[in-house]
C-alpha cells in the first residue's frame, strides 16, 4: 500500500526540513512526499531542492491559496492513501505511516484519523493542547464533531468520486471536505487511538475572534450545504467542543517561561538521501 504526503509550502524555510526529516524517518518507506509551493521567495526551494532525493514530486508556481495547493497535490498523487502534513508540523514518531497503514488493512474502511498535539512554537516537545480522538460514529456531526484535519487519511479513489477540497469555504475547507466525505456521503472510518502529529500553534482561523467568527460563518455554511441537522446549532457547538483541549493551554501559558523567539532549533543530523 502506497501512502501520498501531501506537503503545502510558501516561505516555509524555518520548520520545513524538520517536516521533511520526520518522512525520511518513517518505518515504513512506501511514501509519496510530494511538495506543492506556492513561489516561495526565501529559502524553501534550497531546502527541497536538497531533500530532493527523499521528495517523490514538488513543484514551485503561484497558487490561490493553501486548498487549491492541496488540491494540486492530490492531482500528483498516486497512492492508495491520501494525507496531509503542514510544512511546519512534524509526524509524531517513526512508526506513524506503518501503523497507518496496518489499521486501514486490519480495518477495510475508507478513511480514518487519530490524535494531535498543539506544541511551543519554538519546542515541539512542549505540549501546550491536546486534540484526543474518539471512536467513530457519524451522528456526531450533528453536534459539532470533527476529526483532527491534520490526522485524517482517505483512499485516493474518494478524490474522484466524491470531489477535492473545495477552497472559496477558505479555512472552513477541511471541515467541508470531513462533512462531504464522512457525513454526506457515509465513507466509513474509524479512530486510530494513536498521535499522528505535532502541530505548531497558530493558525489562520483563530488570530483573533474576528477570524474565528469569520470562520465559524463558514463551518455553518459548510454544514448546511452538507445537509448536517440544525446547521446554527452545530455551528455553535463546534468550537464549544474544543473547549476541554484549551486547559492544558492555559495552564501552560500561566506556568512557561519566556521563549527567546532567536533561539533556533536544534536539527537532526541526517543526509537527504538517508
Amino acid at each position: 500500500m502506497k501512502i501520498s504526503l501531501i506537503t503545502v509550502t510558501y516561505n516555509s524555510e524555518r520548520y520545513l526540513e524538520e517536516c521533511i526529516l520526520s518522512v525520511i524517518k518513517q518505518n515504513y518507506k512506501n511514501i509519496e512526499h510530494i511538495i506543492v509551493d506556492g513561489k516561495s521567495t526565501d529559502s524553501t526551494v534550497s531546502i527541497i531542492e536538497r531533500y530532493s532525493p527523499n521528495i517523490s514530486h514538488w513543484i514551485s508556481e503561484k497558487d490561490n491559496g493553501i486548498y487549491h495547493a492541496i488540491n494540486k497535490g492530490m492531482q500528483l498523487a498516486t497512492g492508495d492513501i491520501i494525507g496531509l502534513l503542514n510544512s511546519d508540523d512534524v509526524l509524531a514518531s517513526s512508526d506513524v505511516i506503518s501503523t497507518i497503514v496496518k489499521c486501514f488493512t486490519g480495518n477495510k474502511v475508507d478513511s480514518l484519523y487519530g490524535d494531535l498535539v498543539y506544541v511551543d512554537q519554538y519546542d515541539i516537545d512542549k505540549v501546550v493542547r491536546t486534540w484526543k480522538g474518539q471512536n467513530y460514529k457519524r451522528g456526531r456531526f450533528k453536534y459539532g464533531w470533527m476529526p483532527a484535519h491534520p490526522t485524517f487519511y482517505f483512499k485516493r479513489e474518494l478524490v474522484s468520486q466524491l470531489g477535492a477540497y473545495e477552497s472559496h469555504y477558505f479555512t472552513a475547507a477541511d471541515y467541508e471536505l470531513m462533512a462531504r466525505y464522512l457525513f454526506l456521503h457515509n465513507v466509513s472510518s474509524v479512530y486510530l487511538p494513536k498521535l499522528i502529529v505535532r502541530m505548531r500553534m497558530g493558525g489562520a482561523s483563530n488570530g483573533s475572534i474576528y477570524l474565528r467568527l469569520r470562520a465559524n460563518r463558514r463551518d455553518y455554511l459548510a454544514m448546511k450545504k452538507n445537509s448536517i441537522p440544525f446547521p446554527l446549532i452545530a455551528s455553535i457547538l463546534k468550537p464549544a467542543r474544543k473547549l476541554p483541549q484549551y486547559y492544558e493551554s492555559l495552564i501552560y501559558k500561566f506556568f512557561r517561561k519566556k521563549k527567546n523567539p532567536k533561539v533556533s532549533l536544534t536539527k537532526v543530523a541526517l543526509s537527504p538521501a538517508e
